[in-house]
C-alpha cells in the first residue's frame, strides 16, 4: 500500500523539514527516537491524545478552520490549541507519514447507522499498516485511547467500552459506550475522497444544524478519565463513575478550559450570550 497523505507542506515551511517533525514531537512530549514500528505507533498516539485535545472552539469564534497543513501545524503545534477531526487525524497522519509509517485516511460517517451515507466525510480517520492493519484515530474526542488492530474487537478502554465490527454492506463501524446507547462511525478501508472532507469541512462550520455551530465542544482523555465540555456544562467520566458541574459565566469557561484542557483562549468567554441561550432552549431555565 501506499502511504497516502494529501497534505503536501508549502516550501519554505518549517513543518517541511525535520524540525517540524521535532516539534511536533515535542508538542506531545514524545521523547524517543521514532521508526516505522508498533512501539512507536502506540506511544506517539497515546502521546498525542494526552497532549492536545479535542475542541471546535474556532466555529462558536467565527474564525475560519483550515484543512491546510500549515495552518493545522500553526494552530496545534506553534499555538498549543487543540482541534477536531480533520485537523488532529491531519496533523497525526502527517507526523506518522514523515517518520515512515504507511498511513491511509479514510472517511468516517458519524451515526451513519441512523443519518445514512450523507454523512459520509464528516469524520476523518487513519489506518496504519504495519504486519496487518491498525485502525488510528486521535480525532473522536479521546474515547480511543489507542490504535487497534482492524478485526472485530470488544475492548475496555476506560471509562469507555469500544468495539469493531465488520458490517454486511463492507463498511466497519467503530462504536463506544459511556452509558446509554453507543455512538458510532462508519468506513471502508479504502483511501477517502477528499471531495467529501472539503464539503463537510464547509458544512460543518457554516450550517446552522452542525452540532458545532449549536454547541460549544472541547474534549479531552487523560489516563481513564474523560473529560467533555458541552455548552456551560462539564462531565468527567471515570473510575468514580460519571459527574456534571454547570458554568455559570464565560469567564468560568475560558477559565475551566485554560485549567482542565490546557486551552488558553479567552476570547470565547464572549460567546457566553450564546452559550446561554443554547442550553435554556435545551433544558429550559
Amino acid at each position: 500500500m501506499t502511504s497516502l497523505i494529501r497534505m503536501t507542506p508549502a516550501p519554505g515551511t518549517a513543518i517541511e523539514t525535520a524540525r517540524g517533525l521535532d516539534l511536533y514531537l515535542d508538542r506531545i512530549g514524545y521523547a524517543g527516537r521514532p521508526a516505522p514500528d508498533f512501539a512507536t505507533l502506540d506511544a506517539i498516539v497515546r502521546a498525542h491524545i494526552a497532549r492536545i485535545p479535542f475542541e471546535a472552539l474556532d466555529v462558536q469564534l467565527g474564525v475560519r478552520v483550515s484543512s491546510d497543513l500549515p495552518a493545522i501545524f500553526d494552530k496545534l503545534v506553534v499555538r498549543r490549541r487543540g482541534g477536531w477531526c480533520y485537523e488532529q487525524n491531519g496533523l497525526l497522519g502527517w507526523a506518522l507519514g514523515a517518520i515512515g509509517f504507511d498511513v491511509m485516511r479514510v472517511a468516517g460517517g458519524v451515526m451513519r447507522v441512523s443519518a445514512g451515507d450523507e454523512v459520509i466525510g464528516n469524520h476523518l480517520a487513519l489506518v496504519v499498516t504495519l504486519d496487518e492493519p491498525w485502525l488510528v484515530d486521535v480525532g473522536f474526542g479521546g474515547s480511543l485511547a489507542g490504535p487497534i488492530p482492524l478485526r472485530e474487537c470488544w475492548l475496555e478502554q476506560p471509562p469507555y467500552e469500544i468495539s469493531l465490527k465488520l458490517l454486511d454492506d463492507g463498511h466497519w463501524r467503530f462504536e463506544e459506550w459511556i452509558a446509554g446507547s453507543p455512538f458510532s462511525w462508519d468506513f471502508r478501508t479504502e483511501p477517502a475522497d477528499e471531495s467529501r472532507f472539503a464539503y463537510h469541512v464547509e458544512r460543518l462550520q457554516t450550517e446552522a444544524d452542525s452540532h458545532f455551530v449549536q454547541t460549544l465542544i472541547a474534549q479531552r482523555r487523560i489516563d481513564d478519565t474523560h473529560l467533555a465540555l458541552r455548552g456551560r456544562v462539564l462531565r468527567r467520566a471515570g473510575p468514580s463513575g460519571q459527574e456534571q458541574q454547570l458554568l455559570c459565566s464565560g469567564a468560568e469557561i475560558a477559565a475551566v478550559l485554560a485549567d482542565a484542557f490546557g486551552l488558553d483562549v479567552p476570547a470565547i468567554a464572549s460567546v457566553w450570550p450564546k452559550v446561554a441561550e443554547r442550553h435554556r432552549v435545551l433544558f429550559g431555565d
